[in-house]
C-alpha cells in the first residue's frame, strides 16, 4: 500500500489535472450554455493548483521513479513542467477577448488544452518508451482537434487535417524507432536501455531505431526536415491556437527529446551528436531565410520558431551539462518573447475584424506608440540584439557550443541569427517609418496587458537579475549528469 500511495504522491500534479479536466468537461456538458467563461476561470484556477503541486512534488532523494519505472520525478522534469504550466496559463488567459470577438469561445477550448497540459506533463515524466509515446499521443490528439477548432473556417480545418496527417506520420516513426530500440536491447525502460548500451557496443540497428525515434520528437520541435506542418497550421489555426503551439507543446517535446538523448542514449552520444548538429544548422538556416518573404505576421512566427529550435538545439547537440543548461535557459527566454508577441498579435484588430497581414502594422507608433513600442522590444530581443534577453538566450548556448568545440555550428548560428535580423527590424520599419494603414483599434482588455506588461519587463531587465533563473536552469541539467 505504502508504495501505492508512493506513486500517486509523485504523479499527484497529472493526477489532479487529469481529474479536473474531466470535471470540468462534465460542468462544461450539463451547464451548455454561457458556460465558456466559467470554465476558462475555473482551468486557469486548476493549472494554477497544478503549477504549485509541480513545483512542490520533490523526492526525497532528489531523483524518484513510479509505476514500476515508468514515470520519473526530479529536478530537470520539476523545471520542465513550471515552464510549460506557465506557457499554458498566460495563453489561455489572452485567449479569452479573442475567440469571444470571433464567437467561437466555447467550453471545449479550455479543456482540451487542459488535456494537451495533461499530456505535456507525461511526456516530461516519462522514463520509458511506453510512457513516452502514451504521453506524446494524448498530448497530440487534443492539439489535432485544437488546430481545426474553428470548424466554419476552411483554413482552419485544412490546417488541423494536415497536422493530422503529419503528425501521424510522425508517430508511426517514433514507434518504429521504439520497436527497433526493443528488438536490439530487450527493453524499454530508459535506465535499462542505458545500462545496455554501457556494457556493450551499439549494434547497427539500434542507431537506425534511434535515427527514427529523433525523427519523431525533431517533428514535434518543428526541426528542418520535419518543420513542413508548421507555416501552414501557424497560419490556418486560430490565433490563441498558434500561440499555445508555439510555446507549450515545444518546451514538453524539447525535454522529452533532451532526456531520451541524454538518459537511455546517452552512452550513444556520437551518434546522436552529428543527428542533432544538423538539425540544428539546418533549422537555424531555414528559419533566417524562408521568413523572409513572408507577408502573414503567424506564418513569420512559424518560421522564427523553426530558426529558434534550431539555436536551442545548438545547446542539445554539446552534449554536456553546459549545453542543456543554455538549452533550458534558452526555452524560458522563448517563453517570454513569444508569449509578449503573440500578444501583440491576438490585438491586431482593425474596425473589430482581426488582421493578421505585416502591412497591418504600418504606421503603428504614430495610431499606438505603447503597443510599437512593445513589439519592437520583442523583436529585438528575437534578433538577439543586447542587453535585451534574447541576446543572452543564445549567448550561452552559442558559448556552450565553442567551449565544446563546436565552432562551425556556433558560426552558423551567428550567421543566421544576422539574417534572421532582417526580417524582425523589418517590423519595426514598417511601425515607425511607414503611412499609417488603418488605425487598429485601442483597447485590448486588462489580461492582455498584464502579460504584455510582465514579458516586456522580464525581456527588459533580465540581465539585471539573471542568476535565479540561470541557477535553476544549470541545476535542472545536472540531474541529467550526475
Amino acid at each position: 500500500m505504502s508504495l501505492a500511495m508512493s506513486d500517486l504522491t509523485l504523479a499527484l500534479p497529472e493526477l489532479f489535472l487529469a481529474g479536473a479536466a474531466m470535471l470540468l468537461l462534465m460542468l462544461g456538458v450539463f451547464r451548455k450554455e454561457d458556460s465558456a467563461r466559467v470554465v476558462l476561470v475555473l482551468a486557469l484556477l486548476v493549472l494554477t493548483v497544478t503549477l504549485v503541486l509541480a513545483y512542490g512534488v520533490t523526492p526525497k532523494t532528489g531523483r524518484a521513479t513510479s509505476f514500476g519505472g515508468l514515470f520519473l520525478v526530479d529536478d530537470f522534469t520539476r523545471f520542465a513542467k513550471v515552464l510549460v504550466l506557465v506557457a499554458t496559463a498566460f495563453t489561455l488567459a489572452i485567449s479569452r477577448t479573442w475567440m469571444e470577438k470571433e464567437e467561437i469561445a466555447r467550453f471545449e477550448y479550455p479543456v482540451l488544452v487542459l488535456f494537451a497540459t495533461l499530456g505535456m506533463l507525461m511526456m516530461i515524466s516519462a522514463n520509458d518508451l511506453m510512457a513516452l509515446y502514451l504521453g506524446l499521443e494524448t498530448q497530440s490528439l487534443a492539439l489535432y482537434v485544437m488546430a481545426a477548432y474553428h470548424r466554419d473556417n476552411a483554413r482552419s480545418t485544412e490546417s488541423g487535417l494536415k497536422y493530422f496527417v503529419l503528425g501521424a506520420l510522425a508517430s508511426g516513426l517514433l514507434l518504429y524507432g521504439a520497436s527497433l530500440v526493443y528488438g536490439f536491447v530487450g527493453a524499454t525502460n530508459f535506465e535499462t536501455i542505458a545500462k545496455a548500451l554501457a556494457s556493450h557496443h551499439a549494434p547497427q540497428g539500434l542507431i537506425i531505431g534511434l535515427a527514427f525515434l529523433v525523427a519523431g520528437l525533431a517533428f514535434k520541435v518543428a526541426a528542418v526536415p520535419f518543420h513542413m506542418w508548421t507555416p501552414d497550421v501557424y497560419e490556418g489555426a486560430p490565433t490563441p491556437v498558434t500561440a499555445f503551439f508555439a510555446i507549450g507543446p515545444k518546451i514538453a517535446a524539447f525535454a522529452l527529446l533532451v532526456r531520451v538523448l541524454t538518459g537511455p542514449f546517452g552512452p550513444m552520444v556520437e551518434a546522436w551528436q552529428q543527428l542533432v548538429v544538423f538539425l540544428a544548422a539546418a533549422s537555424m538556416i531555414v528559419g533566417a531565410f524562408a521568413a523572409i518573404g513572408q507577408t502573414n505576421i503567424k506564418r513569420l512566427m512559424a518560421y522564427s520558431s523553426i530558426g529558434h529550435a534550431g539555436y536551442a538545439l545548438v545547446g542539445l547537440a554539446v552534449g554536456n551539462r553546459e549545453g542543456i543548461s543554455g538549452l533550458l535557459l534558452y526555452l524560458a527566454i522563448y517563453l517570454a518573447m513569444n508569449l509578449g508577441t503573440f500578444g501583440i498579435i491576438l490585438a491586431m484588430r482593425v474596425k473589430g475584424r482581426a488582421v493578421e497581414g505585416i502591412s497591418d502594422l504600418a504606421g503603428l507608433a504614430r495610431t499606438s506608440p505603447m503597443m510599437a513600442l512593445m513589439l519592437a522590444v520583442f523583436m529585438f530581443s528575437m534578433a538577439g540584439i543586447p542587453p535585451l534577453a534574447g541576446f543572452f538566450g543564445k549567448l550561452y548556448v552559442f558559448l556552450a557550443a565553442v567551449n565544446a568545440g563546436h565552432i562551425i555550428l556556433a558560426l552558423i548560428g551567428v550567421l543566421s541569427s544576422a539574417v534572421a535580423a532582417y526580417y524582425y527590424l523589418r517590423i519595426v520599419k514598417v511601425m515607425y517609418f511607414d503611412e499609417p494603414a488603418e488605425a487598429l483599434d485601442r483597447p485590448i482588455g486588462p489580461t492582455l496587458a498584464v502579460v504584455l506588461a510582465g514579458s516586456l519587463v522580464f525581456i527588459v531587465f533580465f540581465f539585471l537579475v539573471p542568476s535565479p533563473l540561470v541557477g535553476g536552469a544549470e541545476h535542472a541539467a545536472s540531474v541529467l549528469f550526475h
